[in-house]
């Protein structure tokens, strides 16, 4: 294998596989940790990584990844083979998670475009260090040699056991890939890798995989056929197989007799080498001289896209959404009374909505492998802390666009630091207070309406109102009369920059710095953070996040010259006020009285500086709109109707002229104006 090989696709693969594996393996690790033991499925699966790592990293060149994850392999080698009855498990865990935290640095230059030099000698030093005290516990046992054999060469046979083929497995295995996978060859050769030590023989058609780059055209047709002898069974084998990566129909067939195998592999390479199409043709000829047992699975059929192909799909349904609105909604058309034109033109607004929700829903992926990244966490610290944490993890199934989970993993993590870090006490502090010694945090996931709400929850010793309140007097960050603030406004005060009731810097927080920026982050994605604790009982982080940032259901709205478009999930409804209905607080804010409830109204002309066409409140209308916990009143003077937008960011030139608070984006109308989309979150805390 040669620098030649290695092109982008090839490393994107590369990249995407490794990542996977590496999360698969941690919670595998994580999960054996808690019970104190390795099963031996465990080990198997932990095996497997590796030795999958192992080679995929050799074949790429990557040669501290792959000498490491062999470091890893071999212990689990030992341990799968020899079974010993004395190990420290938790030193073991310790290990294997450093040497993955190792790779992922690496994987992390690699996708940046730096070169993945890290050194990892330390820890391969620990690696054999453990193993060599496994050993000494079974002296008179040697560990056997693990061969290594040329990569390149079209077939592979071990020649200290190839004399012997008594008692020995046949079989053929046909794999045909997932259609557009591509680099049907390289998957080949990695298949044929990791299969070296399993087998005493094995020849595969074609036979150039690597030298041959045609050859994936042959393979995405034909398939790929492997003839293979080993002292492994039938489900054994057909298990190795069946974990290949975009596999879309595995054929397994066992040979009862050795002529059969090697007389169907010479008339196959035979037939390749002729370019004879009628393959089939001599698999049935030869299929009477021999007993088969035969089964076909068929896997899922998935491919994988980037991200920035589902950007740009998503930017022209977008534009599509804005045509077919320019379209529908222009007046001159409007007036033309030809029914077949309307007819069509509601047949467009269906399927342009169906294609929208089509590719919304292919953008969509589940919080689980963003809340699992948690549980890592969540043991490193209670090592480090010296506390005793159970994690609850609830609704990881719920889905969000892909750019949201991108936007919300930092602040979730920081999240999780502070409810173990700041809320749970230690196990000793929980005993005097007559808690479980074991705390709680719960991570819980669920929809509500067009957002979802992401909840974590400790059962430690919650926000003290006094000590927030004398932390923001000390620092100059009280906005109001003490007398006058709400719990909901004291606990908000940790969202405050450089706010932090942590007295002392560890390396996991108290450096006046994160909550704000979690924040900020939720605000720039359109959420929002709310806080809820009672002191000694328990203490919630509520994130409120949109399923998408692309597309929304608005209603438009008109003040003064100007158009905005409010979500139409955040309306509650709209109505004309009576004059008799509106109030006047002591500090001169507007409020109306609706079914008994008081409401603060908010004038948007006067918000955002334009003219209105009245100030009077019986010649325009008041929108009642929620966010969370907070309602209230927006003043306009007409609505327009109801549209699905397509959210843009502000352009500049409206950032320098306008208040952003209130804002979150802007959108093209069917007449080519621009509307300002409000910020529901925004203007609820105004």
């Amino acid at each position: 294998m040669t620098n030649m090989f290695i092109n982008e696709p090839m490393l994107e693969m590369y990249i995407f596989e490794t990542t996977q594996q590496l999360e698969q393996l941690e919670q595998a690790v994580i999960a054996s940790e808690k019970t104190a033991a390795y099963s031996e499925d465990a080990i198997n699966e932990i095996f497997r990584y590796m030795h999958t790592i192992k080679g995929s990293s050799a074949m790429m060149l990557f040669n501290n990844i792959g000498t490491l994850a062999h470091s890893i392999e071999d212990i689990f080698y030992y341990l799968r083979e020899k079974n010993p009855e004395r190990m420290d498990y938790s030193t073991l865990s310790d290990l294997v998670l450093e040497g993955v935290d190792f790779i992922k640095q690496e994987i992390s230059k690699i996708k940046n475009g730096e070169s993945a030099d890290g050194d990892a000698e330390l820890i391969e030093e620990k690696l054999h260090r453990f193993l060599s005290l496994l050993e000494k516990d079974r002296p008179h046992e040697d560990v056997p040699e693990i061969k290594i054999t040329q990569e390149n060469q079209k077939y592979y046979v071990a020649t200290d056991r190839k004399n012997d083929r008594r008692g020995k497995n046949k079989f053929k295995a046909t794999i045909l890939f997932q259609d557009d996978c591509e680099m049907e060859n390289i998957r080949c050769y990695t298949i044929i890798h990791n299969l070296m030590d399993m087998v005493d023989e094995v020849y595969f058609l074609p036979e150039d995989i690597i030298e041959n780059n045609e050859t994936s055209v042959w393979i995405r047709e034909n398939g790929f056929e492997i003839y293979l002898i080993t002292v492994h069974d039938y489900d054994t084998i057909h298990q190795f197989f069946m974990q290949t990566i975009f596999l879309k129909s595995l054929e397994l067939v066992q040979l009862e007799n050795e002529d059969a195998f090697q007389q169907l592999y010479n008339a196959k390479n035979q037939a390749l080498q002729s370019q004879n199409d009628n393959i089939s043709t001599i698999e049935q000829s030869l299929q009477s001289k021999q007993n088969m047992k035969e089964t076909a699975v068929t896997g899922q059929s998935v491919i994988s896209v980037k991200v920035d192909k589902m950007d740009k799909l998503m930017d022209l349904v977008g534009e599509l959404v804005i045509s077919e609105a320019m379209v529908t909604q222009n007046p001159e058309i409007n007036n033309i009374l030809v029914e077949n034109f309307h007819k069509s033109a509601r047949q467009l607004h269906k399927i342009t909505n169906e294609v929208q929700d089509m590719v919304m829903a292919i953008r969509m992926v589940p919080l689980s492998t963003t809340f699992i990244k948690t549980q890592r966490i969540l043991r490193d610290m209670c090592k480090k802390l010296g506390k005793e944490v159970n994690l609850e993890i609830i609704g990881e199934e719920t889905e969000v666009d892909k750019n949201i989970i991108e936007n919300i993993s930092d602040p979730l993590m920081h999240l999780i630091r502070n409810a173990i870090d700041h809320g749970i006490e230690t196990s000793e502090e929980r005993r005097r207070k007559g808690k479980d010694v074991v705390g709680r945090v719960i991570l819980e996931a669920k929809n509500s309406g067009s957002d979802v709400l992401v909840i974590i929850k400790d059962d430690g010793k919650g926000l003290k109102k006094d000590k927030l309140i004398a932390k923001a007097r000390k620092n100059g960050l009280l906005n109001k009369p003490e007398s006058e603030m709400t719990d909901q406004e004291i606990y908000n005060l940790i969202l405050i920059p450089g706010f932090s009731t942590k007295e002392s810097v560890t390396e996991f927080s108290g450096r006046g710095v994160g909550m704000d920026v979690v924040a900020k982050n939720l605000g720039a994605i359109g959420g929002s953070v709310e806080v809820d604790s009672i002191e000694d009982q328990y203490t919630q982080i509520t994130l409120r996040i949109p399923l998408t940032l692309a597309i929304i259901d608005g209603m438009n709205i008109k003040v003064g010259d100007s158009r905005y478009t409010i979500p139409i999930i955040a309306i509650k409804e709209s109505f004309r006020p009576k004059v008799t209905d509106i109030l006047t607080d002591p500090d001169g804010n507007e409020m109306i009285m609706v079914r008994g409830e008081c409401y603060p109204i908010l004038r948007l002309h006067k918000y955002f500086k334009v003219s209105a066409r009245s100030n009077e409140f019986s010649d325009g209308i008041l929108i009642m709109v929620e966010h969370g916990s907070n309602t209230l009143c927006l003043f306009a003077d007409e609505l327009i109707g109801q549209q699905q937008v397509v959210v843009k960011a502000l352009p500049n030139y409206i950032k320098s002229k306008r208040k952003l608070n209130g804002l979150g984006g802007c959108t093209l109308l069917g007449d080519g104006s621009i509307s300002l989309i409000l910020d529901i979150g925004g203007l609820a805390f105004t």
